[in-house]
């Protein structure tokens, strides 16, 4: 069998048996290939070419793909348990509680994991549901906290919400960076603001200096709890561990998921304070669970990722590489002003915003053809984003920079922008 009938075979049965509509999505965007193989920065398809992964899989492989101390980690679990008994003590999963109580800011202390980004929030809802005893929530237009029901009523974005309506009740939306907004829908049925230290799929939406901080007070001043989502923005992708500690705010509890497991495994966390915690589970420690979540291989995963952040420099060069990045987009926005609106971000987490959603769609399907990977925010669709790995070398950076500069041109050409 040829390697192009594979391919055309694989695009059938996603057409056939996945996702239609995504699949003509995929392939409108430059994606008519199979993944093969991928290591470092670097992805390879079926036929032969390869790629740099600007993506990083929405924020997953900080580390990269298959990065070694990771991939061993996993392997040497996998020949000893891999899954929980769910009868006896988990030595993996102990340490890495332990671990995320040392290494995140403030009074976290307890943890629940579980296997994604949006099964952290629906324990961080529920949670702060049980240990409060308020029903409703403060989140803000244009935020993503998943898809699941619990979640989908926090994240604030109609074209996802609407299909499934009725969502679970309690969650009002207000304009992010806008602490006064919060203040005002506050009242005695509020358990919890919920928020992402940077709105990731609203278009990579960095909040003033301010307004974290005014959150954190607006939360302890009327005793509500303050849950930050960190499920992109954790683990090294701002040049921080964690977002929040850019503004020296301490959230009361914290998700975290995708970059956590190393690019190797799925898994998500929920942390919170021991106060929170007692509350929540004082009465039943069974109230809230997961078969598969905190199992042995995931744990074992986390722990050789926070390992390998904490070793390698990575905090430090995802500051170097953001800045030199940024600064190079921030160029090429200033070459072409008239369909370019704004380069933005904090470390490797970065936003491009066009004013025009077509030349965004057609320069991802340029970098494409040209060996980079992008895509565009889910709740923005005119801001591409650039997530790469944080091991991005200067050489990755500049190409990244050069084969973007290249595409807008093209696609502006194309369109006689």
């Amino acid at each position: 069998m040829s390697e192009t009938l594979l391919i055309d075979e694989i695009i059938a049965k996603y057409q056939e048996y996945v996702n239609p509509g995504l699949t003509a999505l995929m392939r409108f965007a430059g994606f008519s290939d199979v993944e093969v193989f991928a290591e470092g920065c670097i992805l390879k398809t079926s036929s032969g070419e390869e790629y740099l992964d600007c993506l990083g899989g929405y924020g997953v492989f900080a580390l990269g793909h298959r990065h070694p101390k990771v991939v061993e980690a996993v392997h040497r679990q996998l020949d000893e348990i891999p899954l929980s008994s769910r009868t006896f003590f988990n030595a993996p999963l102990a340490i890495l509680a332990e671990s995320l109580a040392r290494i995140t800011p403030g009074n976290l202390q307890y943890s629940f994991f579980s296997n994604s980004g949006t099964e952290a929030v629906e324990a961080a809802i529920k949670i702060a549901r049980a240990a409060s005893g308020k029903p409703n929530f403060i989140c803000t237009t244009g935020g993503f906290h998943g898809k699941s029901m619990g979640s989908l009523s926090a994240t604030g974005r109609d074209v996802f919400r609407k299909p499934f309506n009725p969502l679970v009740p309690g969650f009002m939306h207000v304009p992010f960076n806008d602490a006064a907004a919060v203040k005002e829908a506050i009242d005695e049925n509020t358990a919890a603001v919920l928020v992402e230290p940077i709105q990731g799929e609203g278009g990579i939406n960095l909040p003033s200096d301010s307004y974290l901080p005014e959150l954190k007070r607006i939360c302890e001043d009327t005793g509500v709890y303050l849950i930050l989502d960190e499920v992109q923005t954790g683990m090294g992708r701002t040049g921080a561990l964690f977002a929040c500690e850019q503004w020296k705010v301490t959230p009361d509890i914290m998700t975290l998921a995708k970059a956590l497991g190393g690019g190797v495994m799925p898994i998500g966390a929920t942390i919170a304070t021991k106060e929170i915690w007692d509350k929540a589970f004082g009465e039943n420690p069974l109230v809230h669970t997961s078969t598969f979540g905190g199992n042995q291989l995931a744990c074992s995963a986390a722990l050789a990722a926070i390992r390998a952040i904490e070793e390698e420099g990575l905090l430090q060069n995802a500051k170097i590489q953001g800045k030199k990045l940024l600064e190079g987009l921030r160029q090429v926005q200033t070459r072409f002003p008239n369909a370019l609106k704004e380069a933005r971000g904090l470390g490797l987490m970065i936003g491009v915003e066009f004013e025009i959603e077509d030349v965004a769609e057609l320069s991802i399907n340029g970098m494409s053809r040209r060996g980079i990977i992008a895509a565009y925010t889910l709740n923005n669709p005119k801001v591409i984003r650039f997530e790469p790995p944080l091991i991005l070398t200067a050489e990755q950076t500049e190409k990244i920079i050069n084969v973007f500069g290249e595409s807008v041109e093209e696609a502006i050409n194309a369109l006689g922008v």
